[in-house]
């Protein structure tokens, strides 16, 4: 019976009965560790709800009779993995550790105290405890630890060992510490005396020594105080509390505040910096669980350089205690920047990491949480919108604020205060965990077109960077395209001769300038029903009149001796010869086939074969 376990039902049957938790240090509801380093034991206590000699009998003793292998050949006839607590798989855990287990313990329901004691060699045994009810109510499980395993009765591994799977727990834990400490105490006469002689003999060495020097300071030196106390080392034991943070997450997010918040998320990532973001949710249905999850303000300074580690970003705790912090399951490797918590009651406590990664129910939390996260991020995303539209709004409030001889740059002020602190929110997301976003959209299907929304790109008519909403909501009437180009940086993608036709018919055109975009459009070939043009390649499309067909007619009739010698002169360095449609004042540009690799993601394919940068996002 765990400790936790055993406190929670002692505690619930406390609310029906009357006086069961006793009175005194008995009522306590606690858990302590006591290492002693003399006999080798490391003891746990707890005053749960205890058990009697039949209890003992029952679950311990299939520990001893039974261990792991009818554990497994229930679990592989289909026993429900609730339920194979009887089997004592966890309990069964210590003799990992231990030579020896003595469980002590005391119940309500029987008025003697009982010890099993087993060796994990098939034999166990329960007798009375000749030194009586010692414990008033609980359980006190005593590991006589193996030689190689005696650094468990450090006190440093010990609170590391609760800090990491017990810091949660809703009962206090306290551990038994020893420190020593000095203090002044006072010097009886016959050893003050004693002192007094001591340094007077030295005294007389050192006047022998240096006595031209020191000529009659013998006689102030013999006329000093005597020491009245003195310094004495002395040792110190005392109970630490060892898990006093609190699960934020079971608490209801109207009763949390933001500085609470951002403490826990402080305390979770050990980040010196406050979250960006954060999202705290109940999901119920199937599967219920808790869960906090974070987005840092910054990328930590190794994220971008192998993208396929793992990392321990997300804790996965069950009933609070913590199970593991390395599942890959839970979020998909493009949101490894996120952190947090889950919690959830319908997983086992009583299995291996290797059989919860094949737990349906984490799935299931691993898909909610996803589109949790993205639903996170799609609010900043929304507040950006939000805060552009309220820009507009002001520039026209401070327009007629100065026409009518008012301040323009107050118009507005109150609103700016109310919202500075969401500014640039999502602009800050979108420089630390853009390509990851990137990255996602092209290996989750299932979420493309919620990523996609996501994407920010500078264009020919912005610098600022802008959404693919944003960019089909100002596109012309007659425009039936989205087009875009990719590139070192926007200067040289606007002086490009490939977009020359593009930008004097007014259209408006995305620069891509990370190395990243040009394996991303290729799974994004379409978005809100318009299909995305590379504008690098041959064969523009390009919405044209009756006149600018016939136009081009006449063109490909009287520059077609000039398109025949260039191509005999260049020979097979290029695929084709032709009259352009992208330009209007450059004589010549070089453009992409359709199912070839662009300039740019040559360059990105070299930049990836380089030795050192396999696994990185560059």
């Amino acid at each position: 019976c765990r400790p936790a376990q055993a406190l929670d039902k002692i505690r619930f049957m406390s609310l029906t009965e009357e006086g069961v938790l006793g009175e005194g240090e008995t009522a306590k509801l606690e858990m302590k560790i006591v290492a002693d380093k003399e006999a080798k034991t490391l003891s746990i206590i707890d005053r749960g709800v205890g058990m009697t000699r039949e209890d003992l009998i029952q679950h311990l003793g299939t520990v001893a009779q039974s261990g792991t292998s009818s554990f497994i050949e229930a679990f592989s006839e289909g026993a429900d993995v609730n339920l194979i607590g009887q089997f004592g798989v966890g309990f069964y855990s210590v003799y990992l550790v231990a030579d020896m287990v003595t469980v002590t313990s005391k119940s309500n329901d029987d008025e003697k105290q009982w010890i099993w004691e087993s060796t994990a060699d098939s034999t166990f045994s329960v007798t009375e405890d000749p030194a009586g009810p010692t414990l008033g109510r609980g359980t006190q499980i005593t590991l006589h630890l193996k030689e190689d395993c005696l650094e468990f009765l450090e006190e440093e591994r010990l609170r590391g060992l609760v800090k990491h799977y017990s810091e949660f727990i809703n009962f206090p834990i306290f551990l038994y510490t020893t420190k020593e400490e000095e203090e002044e105490v006072p010097i009886d006469d016959s050893e003050a005396e004693g002192e007094a002689d001591e340094a007077g003999e030295e005294e007389e060495e050192t006047e022998e020594e240096k006595e031209e020097e020191d000529d009659g300071d013998g006689d102030d030196e013999a006329d000093a105080e005597l020491p009245k106390t003195k310094k004495v080392k002395r040792t110190v034991n005392d109970w630490e509390l060892v898990n006093d943070a609190k699960a934020l997450w079971t608490r209801a997010p109207a009763d949390i505040s933001e500085d609470e918040y951002q403490a826990f998320y402080k305390t979770l990532s050990k980040d010196h910096n406050s979250a960006l973001t954060y999202t705290h949710f109940n999901a119920e249905g199937e599967v219920e669980f808790k869960s906090i999850l974070f987005i840092p303000e910054e990328a930590p300074h190794d994220l971008y350089q192998d993208y396929y580690k793992k990392v321990k970003n997300i804790k996965l705790y069950v009933r609070r205690v913590m199970i593991t912090d390395e599942f890959d399951e839970l979020l998909p490797r493009y949101l490894a920047f996120v952190r947090g918590v889950v919690d959830s009651d319908s997983l086992p406590l009583n299995v291996s990491r290797e059989m919860l990664q094949q737990n349906k129910v984490l799935k299931v939390i691993g898909k909610k949480m996803t589109r949790k996260v993205l639903a996170m991020i799609k609010a900043l995303a929304d507040a950006e919108k939000s805060e552009g539209d309220e820009e507009e709004d002001d520039e026209a409030k401070a327009k007629k604020a100065v026409g009518e001889g008012k301040d323009g740059a107050d118009a507005a002020a109150d609103d700016d205060e109310e919202e500075g602190s969401e500014k640039g929110k999502y602009a800050k997301f979108w420089k630390a965990f853009g390509k990851y976003i990137k990255m996602g959209l092209m290996e989750d299907s299932s979420n493309r077109t919620r990523l996609a929304k996501l994407l920010r790109y500078a264009t020919s008519k912005s610098e600022k960077e802008i959404s693919l909403e944003d960019y089909v909501g100002r596109m012309r009437d007659d425009q039936k395209h989205i087009y875009y180009i990719s590139g070192e940086n926007r200067d040289a993608l606007l002086r490009s001769p490939a977009v020359e036709k593009l930008l004097a018919k007014d259209i408006e055109v995305i620069f891509m300038t990370d190395s990243l975009d040009e394996y991303t459009v290729q799974h994004l070939t379409e978005f809100e029903g318009k299909r995305l043009i590379n504008a690098a390649r041959e064969g523009l499309k390009l919405d044209e009149d009756a006149r600018e067909k016939k136009l081009h007619d006449v063109y490909k009739d009287k520059f077609a001796p000039l398109v025949s010698f260039v191509k005999a002169t260049l020979g097979g360095k290029v695929d084709k010869v032709v009259v352009s449609k992208h330009l209007v004042s450059s004589p010549v540009v070089v453009t992409t086939a359709d199912y070839g690799w662009t300039a740019q993601m040559e360059k990105a394919r070299a930049r990836a074969q380089r030795p050192g940068v396999r696994g990185r996002l560059r």
